[in-house]
């Protein structure tokens, strides 16, 4: 089957099976290796993309679903203005770089700020609860997030929340 979709905000045409994951087709048919190959299960947070706005795990998503739907990876994302205020406030917190999860933890605290600018502890967890890995200190992780939202919250009103 023939499948259009926009990838990274680039209209896109793929030809494959209707069943096969959209983590293969990215990997495979367009080289993008940010999103991992990892639990096949959507239980790790290794293949977290952007589908239709909101977080979700590439392993679960097969090709026909894909049909007409907007997908950012991580490579997409990283070309934004908030990929950079993400990684500032990852570094400044101390926020490990495991390269398992970070492609992970990034698109849910652009997803968690784009739903709410300043986010409690539980909303911050909750946000979070997809990505499973070892490397994440969860002070660290409240810590960045309240730093990212400080960022944001000045670039976009010229003042800090």
């Amino acid at each position: 089957m023939t499948i259009g979709f926009i990838l990274n905000g680039e209209d896109v045409v793929v030809r494959t099976e209707a069943g096969v994951r959209l983590i293969d087709i990215l990997r495979g048919n367009f080289g993008l290796l940010g999103s991992k190959t990892s639990c096949l299960e959507g239980q790790c947070g290794a293949c977290t993309v952007i589908f239709n706005g909101q977080v979700s795990p590439a392993c679960l998503l097969p090709a026909f679903k894909i049909r007409g739907s907007e997908i950012i990876t991580i490579e997409g994302f990283s070309q934004t203005i908030e990929y950079h205020e993400i990684m500032d406030g990852f570094r400044l917190a101390n926020l490990g770089n495991c390269g398992y999860c970070m492609p992970g933890k990034i698109l849910c605290t652009s997803a968690l700020l784009d739903r709410t600018l300043s986010p409690s502890k539980k909303e911050i967890l909750i946000g979070f609860s997809g990505i499973k890995c070892r490397c994440t200190n969860v002070e660290n992780l409240l810590e960045a997030v309240n730093i990212i939202s400080g960022i944001r919250h000045k670039r976009l009103y010229g003042r800090s929340s």
